[in-house]
């Protein structure tokens, strides 16, 4: 069969006629019955009922795939159930047709692409120790008439293809760093390559967006590691240059993109505070829209995201602050890069999206956030000035544990007990009167989505508008982990959630359905590791949250972070 998503590949020698190490996961047509391989029907299926079956999609044979030997894993894993959520993917790269239940709507056309860490091991001997660390694995699903065709490929970093060709670590990661210099010389110029940015990694596994001229670009805290890739055939284009002079070592992970504009923000290590700076569509070029300094602490706090509003960007100052020192640590701290100052204060700062000016800096509440879910403003009644913004995140109830339950030891070791910190649904209040003070408050009782909040998505045309909507993932506890998918209604103070036992879903990514007028008219998609070992892509209809569809993959998918969605071009 042609590939009809990646035709790039189907055409290429990457996959060879035959191979001892590839597997041949074998056609399936459940309509005729005509073959069936064994290990290939998904878990859900009941095998004594196959004529009662109606399955509306069938998969073709992938063609054989380059395979990354599977390493001794780590002794906390050897007992480990076979979910596939922590464990490294065993295949560089592969594509198929994706066998589905169910019926995906026609309207949806286009790919969903989603990024996260997929490779958590150099060869038999380095095994990573966090979530954050490993190498990228980029995902794409083709939605079109129906069908699914799906791949995935690691992001080809320098980071990535050193330790490939080495077998050792080559760059600095979220928890790892190189053999620590031998002698004073060789630490300076460790210090040296530190604060130059050359040996930090470039490994884009956090995020993946879509420019408004079409360019999609993966991401991670590093701006070195913007990278360019190509959404047909998830070839890595080459890395995305910026052509200003800006410099800066880091970024937010997760800027704001619309169909005119990338906006992100650069904190500043030496003068602990934050550039904000915007990109117009189908340039490389970043201008600096103004500056924060930050109100208290040694550094700038952690600025993983940040919401906007129609008229202002809000820059977050989280006590959770960057850590120069730590950085140089060759053993981790349980706070990695950062360092915890509740004495420094938490404040949220409002700057002006024409001018740059600084409108507000308020002190909140102390809070930790990884992602910002959205936020507007509150006019008078009359619809003239602005008097307060809200702004929403996944907020972990200022608790910095979170980071360290994320290391790999942690989540493949689970012994059923409910050792996931609490989380919510925060919502800052940040008056634009003069009032030196915002609120934190919860949006809606997080006993609704089991007190775990994080991966959330909106309907993107409510970016910096008021909302009703969001979705996330929750928890049913006891678990190490968010295990649900949550639609919450924030109007309605209320929480509809997916759950599979055992299984864990990543983000759950909305996309509108074409010509919709209600909010949540659409459907959610996120990529799940089902604890028998499989990974299949879930559909959900955005308004009813029931399942509409799941597309199984012959095999199983490691846990990834966020996606973006690209529509088919006409």
């Amino acid at each position: 069969m042609a590939s009809i998503f990646f035709p790039a590949l189907a055409r290429s020698n990457i996959f060879p006629s035959s191979s001892k190490d590839s597997k041949d996961f074998g056609r399936v047509r459940i309509n005729g019955l005509s073959s069936l391989k064994k290990g290939f029907l998904p878990s859900f299926i009941d095998r004594r009922n196959l004529q009662e079956l109606t399955i509306t999609n069938v998969a073709t044979s992938p063609r054989p795939s380059v395979i990354i030997p599977d390493p001794s894993p780590p002794m906390e894993t050897l007992n480990a159930p076979k979910l596939a959520a922590w464990k490294s993917i065993r295949q560089e790269r592969w594509e198929g047709e994706l066998l589905v239940h169910g019926e995906i709507p026609l309207w949806l056309r286009g790919t969903y692409l989603r990024n996260g860490p997929g490779l958590w091991n150099i060869g038999d001997d380095y095994h990573f120790r966090h979530l954050f660390d490993g190498y990228a694995t980029l995902v794409g699903l083709h939605f079109d008439n129906g069908r699914v065709t799906a791949a995935h490929r690691q992001i080809e970093s320098e980071a990535y293809k050193a330790a490939m060709k080495n077998k050792k670590l080559c760059y600095r990661e979220f928890s790892e760093s190189p053999p620590k210099p031998q002698n004073f010389l060789s630490y300076v110029g460790e210090l040296a390559n530190l604060f130059s940015g050359t040996s930090l990694t470039d490994n884009a596994n956090t995020g993946v967006v879509r420019l408004g001229d079409g360019r999609v670009i993966c991401l991670t805290e590093t701006v070195k590691g913007s990278i360019e890739i190509d959404p047909e055939t998830l070839e890595t284009v080459g890395r995305f240059e910026y052509s200003d002079r800006l410099g800066g070592l880091i970024h937010s992970a997760h800027p704001v993109v619309t169909e005119s504009e990338l906006l992100t923000l650069l904190p500043d290590l030496m003068n602990s505070g934050y550039r904000v700076v915007r990109m117009e569509a189908g340039t490389n070029e970043r201008k600096v829209i103004g500056r924060v300094s930050c109100r208290g602490g040694p550094g700038p706090g952690w600025v993983h995201s940040f919401p906007v509003t129609e008229n202002y960007i809000l820059v977050p100052e989280m006590p959770l602050r960057y850590c120069a020192r730590n950085l140089l640590r060759a053993e981790p701290t349980p706070l990695y890069k950062f360092e915890w100052h509740p004495q420094s204060k938490a404040f949220m700062h409002v700057m002006c999206r024409a001018t740059g000016n600084i409108v507000a800096s308020v002190e909140v509440p102390l809070y930790v956030t990884f992602h910002f879910i959205n936020a507007y403003e509150i006019r008078e009644d009359d619809g003239g000035s602005v008097t307060a913004i809200i702004a929403d995140c996944c907020e972990h109830n200022a608790d910095t544990s979170i980071l360290d339950k994320l290391r790999l030891h942690n989540l493949r070791s689970w012994s059923h007990q409910d050792v996931l910190p609490e989380a919510r649904v925060g919502r800052f209040i940040i008056p634009l009167d003069g009032r030196p003070t915002g609120e934190l408050v919860s949006a809606l009782d997080p006993e609704k989505h089991g007190r775990g909040m994080d991966m959330c998505s909106i309907n993107p045309s409510l970016l910096g508008k008021k909302y009703r909507y969001a979705y996330a993932c929750g928890a049913r506890r006891p678990c190490n982990f968010p295990n649900t998918l949550t639609k919450i209604d924030l109007s309605e103070k209320t929480a509809k959630n997916w759950y599979e036992e055992g299984a864990v879903p990543s983000e759950p990514f909305f996309v509108a359905r074409p010509g919709a007028t209600a909010e949540d008219d659409g459907v959610v998609i996120s990529m799940v590791s089902d604890k028998n070992g499989g990974g299949y892509a879930v559909l959900l209809d955005g308004s009813s949250f029931e399942e509409i569809a799941r597309a199984e993959f012959p095999y199983g998918l490691p846990y990834g972070l966020h996606g973006c969605w690209v529509p088919k071009m006409e």
